[in-house]
């Protein structure tokens, strides 16, 4: 198993935002944690990334303990988060944006080629290369948050809402980006309150409410529950 979350379960002051949460993702699998605003989605990837202290729990990476790693130990391990809001540097060009996901690395060659990669998949960066971040529409943007942590050569991609204000039209072409990034041999761990989108690439999915998982399985399964069809696709 790729990535191991037992019990986990992280606090902010008083308030408990995860309670108890595990998950489970295999290696090459496209995961999906599914839930509303404030479900405490993001509080896993957080804490998974050494964001936040878990107040208990233990997190496992091919098997090793990162519970108390910092970040960068744990992207250097192959964990990378493409973060909610992007969190580009708008005044810095598209190419200084994607070598900046690059900065842990001392692999040139391999830097290159990823690189290349980032382009054949996004060509629209390629043409947008000396532009300033800050002026690209919204969905380019969301396409170099994604090179950008590609970049870092990820054995496990994470994605917190990467759909959050972008148009029907380009949440599709983003459906389409995480099944090729899968395919590529990268694994991924979606969170996302588009379900349809969440559904639609993954294999299995978690859903959370207030914090909790409430259902967990197969795609098949998890579109057919009540709880998913009455909470989220409107049924």
């Amino acid at each position: 198993m790729l990535l191991e979350i037992d019990n986990l379960t992280v606090r902010y002051g008083k308030s408990t935002a995860v309670h108890g949460v595990s998950l489970r993702v295999p290696e090459g699998a496209v995961v999906s944690i599914i839930g509303a605003n404030g479900a405490g989605k993001s509080t896993v990837l957080r804490a998974l990334m050494g964001l936040v202290p878990p107040a208990a729990g233990e997190i496992r990476f091919r098997g090793d303990p990162i519970t108390r790693l910092e970040t960068n130990d744990i992207v250097q391990r192959g964990i990378v988060l493409v973060p909610e809001g992007r969190q580009l540097f708008p005044f810095l060009s598209v190419l200084s944006n994607l070598k900046l996901g690059a900065s842990l690395r001392k692999d040139r060659e391999g830097i290159k080629k990823d690189l290349g990669a980032v382009f054949e998949l996004f060509p629209r960066l390629k043409e947008r290369l000396s532009q300033q971040a800050g002026t690209l529409s919204g969905g380019e943007q969301q396409m170099l948050a994604i090179g950008r942590g590609l970049m870092a050569d990820p054995t496990l991609l994470c994605m917190d809402e990467p759909s959050l204000g972008l148009a029907p039209i380009v949440i599709e072409q983003l459906g389409d980006v995480i099944r090729d990034i899968n395919r590529r041999g990268v694994t991924v761990l979606l969170v996302e309150q588009n379900v349809h989108l969440a559904l639609g690439v993954a294999g299995t999915a978690c859903a959370l409410q207030v914090g909790r998982v409430v259902l967990e399985g197969d795609i098949s399964m998890m579109k057919s529950s009540d709880v998913v069809r009455r909470a989220y696709l409107g049924g």
